[in-house]
């Protein structure tokens, strides 16, 4: 019998210790979230938004005739937009223009659009990278918070891990402990009440955790710690980047993510292989393409042209089907085929890295992909909200409300095991932890000697 209370009034305090600690990070989070959950439903839809925005560059009418060679349309651009050639794309599809990256006298890098079959210049727009459009591109720098620096990017990598924690603590505080029928996966009464708020929340984050743990999981591959971090573990354990690629050939110190809008996470800060000369005539565009076609390169990809003596051509493509996803380096002068890496080719790590990201962007499995995932930011923001208006409706006037610490000075042994196991696999979140630790040991502290 006092075996059997002392295990409930241990439960009860852990069940007090996580409902707390649930609510200050929901509570900090919330903002972050939402902006995370909004840029990311406006980058699913990149293509159709930028085809919305710029039809009368992104889109042309597709012809009988042959198009013309890729060094004519290169001319074309740099006809109506002199600079320095920086990239070649070729067209998408039939009804998709060729797309010439130039660098003006200004220093500026645009995109040039050219009509593939007559040579027409349909205009241009500053290059916004793999987003595909200026507007896009502020999309995407805010939802890693990049424009903020490297602290604001590691405050998105430890709301990343938070996010996994909350929802299993989440799972927890709402796992049925009585007989009641409704606010388990039904919710009770109106939007004026509580336990309207109360079960929205719950049961909305019931259906959505897996959702919640796999965009979570998915991101952090790109964040600036934990990314590196999993990268390192997955190359030593052989299932990252595949030894040998670079042995036959000097590398350069530019990483791959430098020298294309983007590269597979698992390879993006392998260096650039060099040419093997340093001088002579370069290979001709029209011939690399060629080259690439003919090694069955998916359409759509993209050509970065060499920008010093003893750089190479690197061709890359990440169509929609991920399984073709592709990375070619050809030497500068000769042409030759320096490295050639397929998704087959990366360590398991590497290929469930690359079918994340594809999944997380919405492109892996067309458009039942993308409105699967806005649903679920959809239903993200209704958590945080939920769940911001429940505390609202909960807090006494003039107070926090924020639920209170378990009595005693006795930490539950559960929560110590599981601040320990998720501060060490999310170290953002094993220093939130701290901070937030060293603040609740402060105010006990405040308390104990206003009582003394």
């Amino acid at each position: 019998m006092t075996q059997t209370l002392q295990g409930g009034a241990i439960g009860s305090a852990l069940y007090r210790a996580l409902w707390r600690w649930h609510f200050f990070a929901g509570l900090i989070c919330a903002p972050i979230v939402i902006l995370l959950c909004v840029t990311g439903a406006l980058y699913l839809f990149k293509d159709e938004i930028n085809d919305g925005l710029h039809r009368d560059l992104r889109l042309v009418a597709p012809q009988a005739t042959e198009r013309l060679a890729p060094s004519a349309l290169v001319a074309r651009a740099l006809e109506a937009h002199p600079g320095t050639l920086k990239g070649y794309g070729a067209p998408a599809a039939p009804d998709r223009p060729a797309e010439v990256k130039i660098v003006g006298s200004d220093g500026l890098k645009d995109v040039v659009y050219v009509d593939p079959y007559s040579g027409r210049v349909l205009g241009s727009l500053w290059d916004g990278g793999f987003a595909g459009s200026p507007t896009m591109y502020v999309v995407r720098k805010l939802h890693s918070l990049q424009y903020a620096g490297w602290f604001a990017e590691r405050i998105v990598e430890g709301v990343a891990g938070w996010m996994v924690l909350m929802t299993a603590s989440g799972l927890y505080l709402w796992w049925p402990r009585d007989q009641r029928k409704g606010g388990v996966v039904t919710v009770r009464g109106g939007p004026g009440k509580r336990v309207f708020w109360r079960d929205l929340h719950a049961v909305t984050g019931l259906f959505v955790s897996v959702f919640i743990v796999f965009l979570a999981m998915t991101g952090l591959p790109w964040s600036g710690y934990w990314g590196k971090q999993f990268y390192s573990a997955a190359y030593a354990v052989g299932m990252g980047m595949p030894d040998g690629y670079w042995d036959k050939y000097p590398v350069s110190t530019v990483p791959l993510k430098d020298a294309i809008d983007r590269a597979p996470w698992i390879v993006e800060n392998q260096p650039v292989p060099l040419s093997t000369a340093a001088a002579g005539v370069p290979a001709k565009l029209d011939d690399v393409v060629r080259t690439v076609e003919a090694m069955g390169m998916a359409p759509g990809y993209a050509i970065a042209i060499p920008g010093k003596p003893d750089g190479v051509f690197t061709a890359s493509v990440y169509p929609d089907d991920v399984s073709r996803e592709r990375v070619i380096h050809l030497d500068q002068y000769s042409g030759t085929v320096l490295f050639d890496m397929q998704l087959k080719d990366l360590g398991l790590f590497g290929r469930l890295a690359e079918w994340g990201v594809g999944i997380h962007m919405g492109q892996a499995f067309g458009l039942a992909n993308q409105l699967v995932l806005l649903a679920a930011l959809v239903a993200m923001v209704g958590l945080t909200v939920s769940g911001v208006v429940m505390w609202w409706k909960r807090r006494p006037a003039g107070s926090l409300g924020a639920p209170r610490l378990p009595a005693g000075r006795t930490v539950p042994k559960g929560l110590i095991l599981i601040a320990l196991a998720g501060g060490l696999f999310f170290p953002m979140v094993g220093l939130s932890m701290l901070a937030f630790a060293a603040i609740e040991l402060a105010g006990y502290g405040t308390r104990a000697l206003r009582t003394a």
